[in-house]
């Protein structure tokens, strides 16, 4: 190795040094990559820098920031840049488009003739690649054997600072989505009902528990104009952002058409017919519609798809379990739903719905709490008030599943007349 003078030796180390002062005070990584492409280019004395950022997740390099150069992403297993991340080696080309390695498609979109180049790996605390940067055409002729001393402490440096950042951004990102979902969570349930619905002769209360911060499911009531009560419960496939956003828009769509037609039958096709034009393939609703009129005393509804609802004949003791009235909304536009089901609710007569967070729910053992257990649920508190129904459901759910994770959305409905 041919050592450079004294003079140049120590210019080299006090613009290191610099470097290492420069990457500190930064605490934003298009800043902190801004930082090491100038620093690069004014301690190698180049023309030009680039720093790859390395995708582990996609196998990619990506270039945030790329002097005189729009955003660049490409193959980890393509090109001199990809080479450097797969065998963590420097490599000096003298000539570039000698080397067969070398992509001369950007040297052609920006009019810059890349001579020689010299690429380095840029390591994290563990040793490991975090990105590439990259530096062309040293000015004074060459890249030397002192020029790869310098980069392995240049590209030690940045690759903890980089790391260091990127690990704060992510930090702030995931608190930011968790504010974000926080605040979800906080519209989505302001949306549900606060309070059990004041109907004349009846007793109707809901209840929400989500698995995440915002949930698929919903239950709702609404008192109509004319002293009728509607009410829905519905679940989004899923849980989560994506099924809540579902679920406002279903629970919007329902409340505003009920308010403007008294016909259920028209309402749910205009909902499913709405909920097929906005979502996406795979994306449905299971849901009750009904309407409560005090006056007779009766319950219509449409279901689509929402199975098994629960009806309790207080005069023979007999708990059924109905089917839907049709598949899931949002599938099939026009669907031929069934006219709406009517029941002449007599006193102490009441209707369980929950979705199937509640059936499907796991103990330990994989074993699901199931049909049965909360018919037997049902039964064993047929006299009880609609709030003590649900809070012995979701009691027996939590004496079954222990301190098993929620895994599903949990929402009841019960409309009880007293």
């Amino acid at each position: 190795m041919i050592a450079p003078d004294h003079t140049k030796q120590l210019e080299d180390l006090q613009a290191l040094l610099q470097v290492t002062r420069e990457l500190a005070v930064n605490t934003e990584l298009q800043p902190l990559l801004a930082c090491v492409e100038h620093a690069a280019q004014r301690v190698l004395d180049c023309e030009r820098s680039t720093v790859f950022l390395y995708d582990a997740v996609t196998d990619e390099l990506v270039s945030q920031r790329a002097t005189g150069v729009a955003a660049i992403r490409f193959s980890a297993q393509q090109g001199i840049a990809g080479e450097v991340v797969r065998t963590g080696q420097v490599i000096n080309v003298p000539d570039a488009y000698a080397d067969p390695r070398f992509n001369p498609q950007i040297d052609q979109c920006t009019g810059f003739r890349t001579r020689n180049l010299l690429s380095f790996p840029l390591l994290c605390m563990n040793n490991q690649t975090v990105g590439v940067l990259q530096v062309l055409n040293k000015r004074s002729g060459a890249f030397t054997e002192w020029d790869h001393e310098v980069v392995h402490a240049l590209g030690a440096q940045v690759g903890v600072a980089v790391q260091r950042q990127m690990l704060l951004d992510a930090h702030a990102e995931k608190l930011r989505l968790q504010r974000d979902m926080n605040l979800a969570r906080q519209i989505q349930q302001g949306l549900l009902p606060t309070a059990p619905a004041v109907v004349p002769g009846f007793d109707v209360t809901g209840w929400n528990r989500p698995a995440d911060e915002t949930g698929g499911d919903c239950f709702d009531h609404l008192l109509l104009h004319d002293g009728r009560l509607a009410l829905t419960l519905a679940d989004a496939t899923g849980h989560g952002i994506g099924p809540a956003l579902i679920m406002t828009e279903c629970r919007a769509l329902f409340h505003a058409l009920s308010t403007v037609t008294a016909d259920l039958a028209d309402v749910v096709a205009r909902v499913n017919n709405l909920l097929v034009a906005d979502l996406s393939d795979g994306k449905f609703v299971t849901a009750f519609f009904g309407v409560l009129t005090p006056e007779d005393n009766t319950l219509s509804w449409v279901s689509a798809g929402q199975a098994p609802l629960f009806q309790y004949h207080a005069r023979s003791g007999q708990l059924l379990e109905l089917p839907a009235s049709g598949i899931p909304a949002g599938i099939m536009a026009n669907f031929p739903y069934d006219p709406p089901t009517q029941w002449a609710m007599e006193p102490g007569d009441f209707m369980v719905l929950v979705t199937d967070g509640f059936l499907e729910c796991t103990n330990a053992a994989g074993e699901q709490f199931g049909h049965e257990r909360i018919k037997a649920v049902i039964h064993a508190h047929s006299t009880s008030t609609s709030a003590d129904i649900i809070q012995a459901m979701t009691r027996a759910i939590g004496d079954f599943v222990v301190d098993q994770p929620q895994g599903d959305d949990l929402t009841a409905l019960v409309v009880r007349r007293c």
